[in-house]
């Protein structure tokens, strides 16, 4: 498996590399948690490799200043292409990361790790109802087909990179857990039938996997206490028509961490390996990705997010926001000028006709952690390092960095 071979990897070079801050340290300060939709994808399958594997990609430099500035202990990458050997993972982290750039200090991470991805997975089935079943990766229509969208497996992937370090064997996916598996699962309805949550056939169901990319519960060693890195990154609730397929699934997708993350609630949950059910009663979780669901604006369903704001075990009470988000706003207007949610709190970039900036990307503790302060990378633009986020077309993404530190 590759998250083993990556771990063994970074355990190897233990010699070279500072020690991840030790449990007396731990205990002292707070932790930083950060997730960030990088835009480290690429059209064609193993472009990724080719773009780290010196140390001259622009993309890739800017995107590793801003890791630099923001300083997290442990990142969640979004739309980190995938390949089956790391070696995207371990270049970015060596030759960007491990490198000052900008006049920033390099950082170094000890503990990595990245699992498959469902992008780019053929399904063999006609997913998007248009007649034809696409399984030639980079054919027009294979991605609307592909278990998650993507021209080749493990496009948009996901990486973490940690200080600390993570319990290989406690980790656990759930990358093929299916959606019709889900208790009262929203499954997309076909407005051209009668019959109710049609749109996928009972032979499609069987093996249409809920994760759009996957979900992954990492556990993460913060001193003398395990703390449950939670990631994943739902499809957009947007490239679909009036059965709201994208739309519904980013619902559910959102819904099996507010199960996982509640007592009582997720015994129908299996991962990878079989074993069932959620994360145990008082265990200590950050749930970190892009989740594509802001919650007063956009396209999802039903407040799609509010199954985690609102949560019982989770502390949303705290918001991470940004000068540079309210400016932005301002200066773009367009769909933004009819927003109802403050925009301060906008972690994305998007189109001005629509859907506008919006929050999209999350950091959430259990309610077990002590929030101490968060933050969202958006520059204004009189700050110099607004050349990190920049304008359309970015330098770097149209997706902010966001962090939350949290004390044990």
């Amino acid at each position: 498996m590759i998250f083993r071979r990556v771990l063994s990897v970074a355990a190897a070079a233990a010699a070279l590399l500072p020690l991840a801050p030790g449990a007396a340290e731990a205990a002292s300060r707070a932790t930083r948690f950060a997730t960030f939709n990088a835009s480290l994808n690429r059209n064609v399958e193993g472009q990724l490799v080719s773009d780290l594997s010196t140390p001259n990609n622009t993309q890739a430099k800017v995107i590793a200043e801003i890791i630099q500035r923001a300083r997290p202990d442990v990142l969640l990458i979004n739309e980190f292409d995938y390949d089956a050997n790391g070696t995207a993972l371990r270049l970015f982290h060596d030759n960007y990361l491990s490198v000052g750039q900008g006049g920033a200090q390099p950082i170094t991470y000890r503990y990595r790790y990245t699992a498959p991805s469902n992008t780019g997975i053929a399904s063999g089935f006609d997913l998007n109802n248009n007649g034809s079943v696409v399984t030639t990766p980079g054919a027009p229509g294979y991605g609307d087909d592909a278990f998650g969208f993507g021209v080749f497996p493990g496009q948009y992937g996901m990486a973490v990179y940690s200080k600390y370090p993570i319990d290989v064997r406690g980790i656990r996916t759930f990358q093929k857990f299916l959606w019709k598996d889900m208790p009262g699962a929203v499954l997309p309805d076909d407005p051209a039938t009668p019959e109710p949550a049609d749109w996928y056939s009972p032979d499609e169901l069987k093996v249409f996997r809920l994760s759009s990319k996957s979900h992954w519960d990492v556990p993460v060693r913060v001193g003398h206490r395990t703390v449950h890195f939670l990631a994943s990154h739902p499809t957009p609730p947007t490239f679909d028509g009036a059965e709201d397929r994208n739309g519904r699934r980013n619902h559910d997708e959102i819904r099996l961490w507010a199960d996982y993350t509640n007592p009582g609630r997720g015994g129908y949950i299996y991962d990878d390996r079989g074993r069932r059910g959620g994360l145990p009663a008082g265990e200590p979780f950050v749930i970190a990705g892009d989740q594509n669901a802001d919650p007063s604006d956009g396209d999802s369903y039903q407040g799609a997010i509010h199954q985690l704001l609102d949560h019982p075990k989770i502390d949303s009470g705290f918001a991470p926001s940004s000068a540079g988000a309210t400016e932005a706003a301002a200066l773009q207007g367009g769909a933004n000028a009819t927003h109802k949610g403050d925009p301060k709190y906008d972690t994305a970039d998007f189109a001005d006709t629509a859907p506008g900036n919006l929050r999209a990307d999350y950091v959430l503790p259990s309610k077990r952690l002590q929030v101490a302060g968060g933050g969202v990378f958006w520059p204004v633009s009189s700050d110099p390092l607004s050349r990190l986020t920049g304008v359309f077309p970015f330098p770097s993404s149209d997706h902010r960095l966001v962090w939350l530190d949290v004390k044990q």
